[in-house]
């Protein structure tokens, strides 16, 4: 068991982030080692993956991925909710050589290869251009035509976190991430990483939480090396991706208010922001919200203001109209 120890000073510097290189990372173990992949994308992936590893350098990226080891410069650290993968590929373009020669040694000791072509690579000169360049490609084949959704889930998830937090605490707050972890005694307990308690004080540095898609179902911690102290765990609403297809179409409910309507109003599960419901529903933001106005004139919508986000979530009628929408 992990057990963060925190202090007053650590409420206040914990925050959240986004992290596409953590995202990338995650689904590119996942796919080598034959893991289970999203529903509705398992098809696309599987195939892209295999075509990336016959023409790119991809294989020395993933000889780097050593069990629950890996290094640290190809998945850096977020700085916070506005992460891109164009932040993060800079950041590890920008890899002093000194440190990426030291992390490719401590992961090739832990999980040793004899492909001549791998080894050629992590002991050139040029290794982290070149491996930057692999991960590009696994970004652009892999991960972008689905970023956009995904990372509306994980701000989604922040929106939600930081609600609560308002409004309840941090007990509160930590209490539904993950079934591993818990509020107990002003620290956050995090179960499964291994029969021994560890103890790790944050030490006013605060803690980073960072949603996740590709790391569902499971929580994760980074308690060493470049990152802060982190506890990642799994977005809410995540498990519709991994667990079914798309969901049914609401026809009779889209006979009623229009399809598009429809759609957002049963993607209004927990309250959502404008953008939110725009990227994770392929829409354009300017037409969420008019449907939303339409709504909310109608009495099946209402709004408030959480922080600097407008909030949508459904009313009484709306609640109504959905639950009979998904019983059809």
């Amino acid at each position: 068991m992990i057990r963060y120890e925190v202090g007053t000073e650590d409420l206040l510097h914990s925050r959240f982030a986004i992290s596409p290189a953590f995202e990338l990372d995650s689904l590119l173990r996942r796919l080598d080692r034959g893991g289970r992949l999203p529903v509705a994308s398992a098809a696309r992936l599987r195939p892209a993956f295999e075509s990336l590893r016959r023409h790119t350098e991809l294989d020395a990226v993933l000889a780097l991925q050593a069990g629950w080891i890996g290094a640290d410069f190809v998945a850096p650290p977020p700085a916070g909710l506005a992460q891109t993968w164009e932040d993060d590929l800079a950041t590890i373009r920008a890899t002093p050589p000194a440190q990426a020669r030291a992390e490719i040694v401590t992961c090739l000791a832990a999980r040793p290869t004899a492909d001549p072509r791998v080894l050629a690579l992590l002991d050139a000169p040029d290794a982290v251009s070149r491996l930057a360049d692999a991960l590009d490609h696994a970004w652009r084949a892999l991960m972008a035509p689905d970023w956009l959704q995904l990372r509306a889930l994980c701000e989604r998830d922040v929106v939600h976190r930081a609600g609560v937090l308002g409004r309840a605490g941090w007990a509160a707050a930590i209490a539904d991430l993950h079934t591993s972890v818990r509020w107990h005694d002003d620290g956050i307990e995090v179960s499964g990483m291994g029969s021994d308690q560890k103890v790790i004080p944050l030490a006013g540095s605060g803690l980073l939480l960072v949603p996740s898609a590709f790391n569902w179902p499971n929580a994760a911690t980074y308690t060493s090396g470049e990152w802060p102290k982190t506890l990642i765990y799994p977005a809410r609403g995540i498990a519709v991706l991994w667990e079914s297809p798309a969901p049914p179409e609401p026809d009779a409910l889209a006979d009623l208010i229009g399809r598009s309507r429809a759609r957002i109003l049963l993607a209004l599960e927990s309250p959502a922001g404008t953008t939110h419901l725009a990227r994770s529903l392929g829409m354009a933001t300017g037409a969420v919200g008019d449907h939303l106005a339409v709504m909310r004139r109608a009495g099946l919508v209402d709004r408030a203001r959480d922080g600097r986000v407008v909030l949508y979530a459904r009313t009484a009628i709306g609640e109504a109209l959905a639950a009979s929408a998904l019983t059809v």
